[in-house]
């Protein structure tokens, strides 16, 4: 066209652009559209006037619901309302997409919305592009909130892990859907493949049952716990030569792997396998990683519904138990983690049982065995447990009736196929939420462990007996302690100290570890740290973990943790520890001596420890020879790292005073106080209305224990005693 010439009309130019006109009008309920509108709408193509209703019958049912709220969020902000509409025949089938663009506009006094826009055919953008992506409204998140809502809906109906598979194997994401799925899971050392979408039968065969340690996406993700992301088949080449022959035959070009993941616990991996690439944007990656979240849970809660199928009632009810109501002054947690095969179930319980006199008592146990009867006799010896001490009994009364109980009901068995002893190991604590106070009583279980105020883990020896239904006649000593403000409880099977391929030794310092790494704001949150344990033993970082055993079969786990929270906001920078060692109990020497190892695990100094364990082993023993009472060991310590100070006080009710003798050459004893003088920074006796206590100090700071040392040496009391007899 030549400058000058008039300009063709706009009908003409809009046709030539394959452009068309419409009109809606809401209030009269009635959409105008011109020739080239209407061949869009696949009408035929001439002018004409349709209702609402015979427009909506031509478009997609959820793109009509986005015109109407595209319409009001232009009209608020004043601006175009744009959205892309799929254009539907009478079979449902989609003729072909279209933009619109209008001009809203709102009559406040008609009550109606007023446009006047344009129609025009756009190509339907292919899964992967940057188009496919962003919708024509750039609106992609709404579609992609949509889709998870629906994906979500659909994955909780799942009622099976075979119908979880199959909606994971339909899901349709927004602009980039995988045509290839696998699902793993993580069975002891090894990934296997229990569902794919998009292969042929056979096809996996390569990737199931492969070790954790193979160079294989799905294996590191299980490993780590981390998503990898393929953008390319030269960067899967690159990160991972070894099995990149096995995955190139596919003709993939891109690869997304997510871990699943449920209460802290990576239970396999998910693969989402792309014929076009895919930039895995962070969007992208945020639908991937909610999809895989989401995944997840629906195996669990399959799995578990499945499991709870195939036992009765009285099972479910006795591996389920509850924490029944709150400990006011305390905080409790409790998990339970099944055992990876078979049917998931095991002999391990915990329990919270509200007694007659106001108290409390935190149980956990475990039946010998990982099987279906070893579900059932947990879940009878839980409830007679509970009858034991809902009856107002002691712990070690609990424990005996229980032990009778179980002896019965296993060897008095006659069924063939249930008959033979049983045995269950088993803590009682009765806890005092006014004071603290505990009574434990344990059968054969693991003893409890103290994480102190000032974060300090240590094992507290208690008294015990045989585990239960050995010997129906068996006794269960008491021991009793303080849970002080800030310290917190821990009691658990040995599953949690041993999974992983340890033994009890090296679990119990791997559990130590994140005992003492947990930190919190205000105090201990139990929810989040009984998260921390389970994760330390069964998420990724334990396969980097293992034990000195080789075999990683793993054991189910019952777990409490019982918190007295700060009375105030300071947190005292204190560790103390009570023992008590009876008249008849001299093996408790050796208990007292590896409390305070305990207590001292991270002194900077090795000597100073033996020094202090040597001394408390003398002055119990003294106790106990010498006198007719018992002995009562307290141990703190103050401070910070490297400036400490270790105070270690016995007691006993005896009215004898030390004094220092001369032994011979040859004598056996009568080298107490001389061995307090020489290894000692301070120490002194303190006479009581009843009895006596003798201590000793250490420092850790060379520069105070020196001269703290010349005093003790010359034999003057520490600052806080009297001179040695």
């Amino acid at each position: 066209m030549r400058t000058g010439e008039p300009l063709p009309p706009v009908g003409d130019v809009l046709a030539a652009l394959a452009t068309g006109l419409w009109h809606w009008d809401t209030a009269t309920k009635l959409v105008t559209v011109d020739a080239e509108a209407a061949r869009l709408l696949g009408l035929p193509a001439q002018p004409v006037t349709l209702t609402e209703a015979q427009t909506r019958a031509r478009l997609h049912p959820v793109d009509w619901n986005e015109i109407t709220g595209v319409v009001q969020l232009a009209v608020a902000e004043g601006t175009l309302a744009e959205v892309r509409i799929r254009i539907m025949d009478e079979h449902g089938n989609i003729l072909r997409v279209v933009r619109s663009r209008s001009k809203p506009s709102y009559d406040p006094e008609r009550r109606a919305y007023r446009l006047i826009g344009t129609l025009q055919e756009v190509t339907e953008p292919a899964p992967g592009t940057p188009a496919g992506r962003s919708a024509v409204t750039g609106d992609w998140r709404r579609s992609r909130e949509a889709f998870l809502l629906d994906a979500g809906r659909a994955l909780a109906e799942a009622r099976s892990t075979a119908e979880v598979l199959r909606v994971a194997g339909a899901l349709s994401m927004p602009g980039f859907s995988p045509d290839g799925l696998v699902v793993f899971r993580v069975e002891g050392d090894r990934l296997t493949i229990i569902g794919q979408h998009g292969h042929e039968p056979g096809d996996m065969n390569p990737f199931s049952n492969m070790p954790l340690d193979t160079d294989y996406p799905a294996a590191e993700v299980s490993r780590t716990g981390r998503a990898v992301y393929l953008s390319s088949p030269a960067e899967y080449k690159e990160r991972y030569p070894v099995t990149w022959p096995l995955a190139q035959p596919f003709g993939r070009q891109s690869w997304a792997f997510l871990p699943l993941i449920v209460a802290g616990r990576t239970m396999g991996a998910w693969m989402a396998a792309f014929t076009h690439p895919v930039a895995f944007t962070p969007d992208e990656r945020a639908v991937l990683t909610t999809v895989a979240r989401m995944l997840a849970q629906a195996l669990s809660r399959a799995g578990a519904a499945e499991t709870e199928r195939e036992l009765t009632d009285g099972l479910q009810r006795s591996m389920l138990p509850s924490l029944g109501p709150r400990i006011p002054g305390m905080q409790v947690s409790a998990r339970y983690i099944p055992t990876g095969g078979g049917l998931q179930v095991g002999g391990d319980w915990y329990d919270l049982i509200p007694l007659p006199s106001g108290r409390f008592a935190l149980v956990v146990g475990d039946v010998q065995g990982h099987d279906v009867r070893a579900a059932g006799l947990m879940g009878q010896l839980r409830i007679a447990l509970r009858a034991y001490a809902s009856e107002g009994h002691r712990p070690d009364a609990v424990l005996s009736r229980a032990s009778r109980f179980l002896h019965g009901v296993t060897h008095d068995a006659h069924d063939d196929e249930t008959a033979g002893p049983r045995f269950a190991t088993c803590v009682y604590a009765e806890a005092c939420p006014a004071t603290g106070k505990l009574e434990i009583a344990r059968a054969g279980h693991p003893d409890p462990a103290i994480r102190m105020a000032d974060g300090t883990v240590m094992m507290r020896p208690t008294a015990g007996g045989l585990p239960l239904g050995i010997d129906p006649d068996a006794d269960y000593p008491t021991t009793r302690f303080t849970l002080e403000p800030g310290e917190t409880m821990m009691l658990c099977t040995d599953g949690l100290i041993e999974t992983g391929g340890h033994d009890l030794d090296s679990g119990w310092r791997r559990l130590r570890g994140i005992l003492e790494a947990h930190r919190g704001d205000d105090g201990v949150d139990v929810e989040s740290l009984a998260d921390a344990l389970v994760q330390g033993v069964h998420g990724p970082s334990s396969h980097h973990t293992t034990g000195p055993l080789a075999d990683r079969r793993e054991d189910d786990i019952a777990l409490m943790l019982l918190s007295r929270p700060h009375e105030g906001t300071a947190r005292p920078a204190i560790r103390r520890t009570l023992l008590s060692v009876a008249q008849d109990e001299p093996d408790r020497i050796a208990d007292a001596r590896r409390h305070l190892s305990e207590l001292l695990h991270d002194w900077a100094s090795p000597e100073q420890v033996d020094s202090a364990v040597l001394l408390v082993s003398e002055m119990v023993t003294n106790v106990l020879v010498h006198t007719d009472a018992d002995a009562l060991l307290l141990a703190e310590v103050t401070g910070e790292p490297v400036t400490r100070r270790l105070r270690v006080q016995v007691t006993d009710t005896g009215d004898d005073l030390p004094h220092r003798r001369r032994p011979g050459e040859l004598a056996s004893s009568g080298r107490g106080l001389m061995l307090i003088e020489l290894l000692a920074d301070a120490w002194g006796v303190d006479p009581r209305g009843e009895g006596k206590s003798i201590w000793f100090e250490l420092y850790e700071s060379e520069g105070v224990s020196e001269g703290a040392g010349d005093a003790g040496a010359d034999g003057e009391a520490g600052e806080d005693g009297e001179a040695a007899a």
